[in-house]
């Protein structure tokens, strides 16, 4: 076996609301992993905090141009771009642009509404339509600090 190196440090962004009701962005890094098989035989690799929840897992396609209206995650969801870019603006006037290998974990509840804005919007960027993997966790999570999957 090879040695498996450094303990990893995964970048996502956070898109949450703050104590203001305010939907805001920040970038985190998930440090908290541990060797281990997968399931023996397997040889050992770096693994992250297990979650477990019941799940909903869709594969979405935004069409070049499409744009949403401002609005809160449905549930907390991560959402990882399978091709093509994407772009989530929070309301506080941040905006990500995202691609293929980059992370975003959404749980922007509780928003106020500010300036005819609620939550977050998001939309394609560039000439090809954006392919999403969306993981929505079925019950929302009493601690939504920034960075708590860390």
């Amino acid at each position: 076996m090879s040695e498996p190196g450094d303990k990893p440090s995964v970048p996502y962004w956070h898109l949450y609301t703050d104590a203001d009701g305010i939907s805001r962005q920040v970038r985190c890094a998930m440090t908290e992993f541990h060797l281990a098989s997968m399931k023996p035989p397997a040889l050992p690799q770096w693994q992250g905090v297990k979650h477990h929840d019941g799940m909903t897992t869709m594969i979405t396609v935004q069409p070049v141009g499409w744009e949403g209206t401002w609005h809160e995650n449905p549930a907390p969801q991560w959402i990882i771009p399978l091709s093509g870019r994407w772009y989530v603006e929070s309301m506080d006037g941040t905006r990500i642009e995202m691609g293929p290998g980059e992370i975003s974990f959404g749980e922007d509840h509780g928003c106020r509404t500010l300036d005819g804005k609620t939550g977050h919007k998001s939309g394609t960027v560039g000439d090809e339509p954006a392919v999403l993997m969306v993981v929505q966790f079925d019950t929302k999570r009493e601690r939504t600090t920034p960075c708590r999957f860390g």
